[in-house]
């Protein structure tokens, strides 16, 4: 395991693009910090975004995990590029030739996948537990350790959403088609999400896309500015910001169905 992780690490390395997009990507997860200098002034209304208790636990966990997933776009590219490459440079099949099994480059990639969710992961850990400890007004240990499902929420998503473009990577094999594909499919997600036509709810929460965002619901509305101001204007705020088993279920599910189907056409596909 360790040899085919070490061997897509290098490959992403040794890439002048994905190794931009990766310190990108990480220096994007960097900026959570640079919120907490975030201040707004709208006439005699003075927003100071760090005392609005974003950074307090056990908030900071559910707010950091939301904001950051947005930033998994710039290792998709790096995903769907590292495939297209392989098909483009032949190293898919020099990699076989030189005794790799079909099964072991699937693993590969998976281990990769894996590999920069635990990183993102733990680097949304460090970088919230920093800010917390700076600003939060809580700072016992049962509260600063608690709702830390938002973090196990965020893993899946990644895992999820990674795995999604590692199938699309190997199933139209140029990275400019499979991105347009997956922003595609994106749009008929929300076309059926926010149409009129009513789709049952239960169908909707088994959509790949739908399913890794309902991992991570909006946390701004849980902010007490935002419910004074729902409540003047008689708004009820009804939202569950609870990370259900099941909905993490359903997106494993659709991960082993993703890395199945890469390895089916993997297997399957004339090389």
């Amino acid at each position: 395991m360790k040899r085919l992780l070490a061997i897509e690490l290098q490959k992403i390395w040794k890439n002048k693009a994905s190794r931009i997009l990766t310190i990108t990507y990480f220096g994007l997860l960097s900026l959570l910090a640079i919120i907490s200098f975030i201040k707004l002034d709208f006439g005699p209304i003075h927003i100071d975004v760090a005392q609005q208790g974003v950074f307090n636990f056990p908030f900071i966990w559910h707010f950091n995990s939301f904001i950051a997933v947005y930033a998994k776009i710039f290792f998709a590219i790096i995903i769907v590029s590292m495939m297209a490459n392989e098909y483009s440079y032949g190293t898919l099949k020099q990699n076989l030739i030189d005794g790799m099994s079909k099964k072991e480059f699937i693993a590969s990639k998976f281990l990769t996948v894996i590999a920069f969710s635990v990183v993102s992961t733990v680097f949304v850990f460090i970088t919230s537990l920093i800010l917390g400890l700076i600003f939060s007004s809580y700072t016992e240990l049962d509260i600063i350790f608690s709702k830390m499902s938002y973090l196990l929420a965020y893993f899946v998503n990644l895992i999820g959403f990674f795995s999604f473009c590692l199938f699309l990577g190997i199933l139209i094999k140029r990275s400019a088609f499979a991105l347009g594909f997956l922003f595609i499919w994106f749009i008929i997600e929300c076309f059926l999400v926010y149409s009129n036509f009513h789709f049952s709810r239960n169908f909707l929460d088994f959509l790949p896309l739908e399913s890794m965002s309902c991992l991570l619901i909006e946390p701004f509305s849980k902010l007490s500015v935002i419910k004074n101001i729902g409540s003047q204007i008689g708004i009820q705020n009804t939202k569950d910001y609870t990370v259900h088993f099941t909905t993490i279920l359903i997106v494993l599910v659709w991960t082993a169905i993703f890395i199945s189907l890469s390895y089916f056409l993997l297997k399957k596909r004339d090389l």
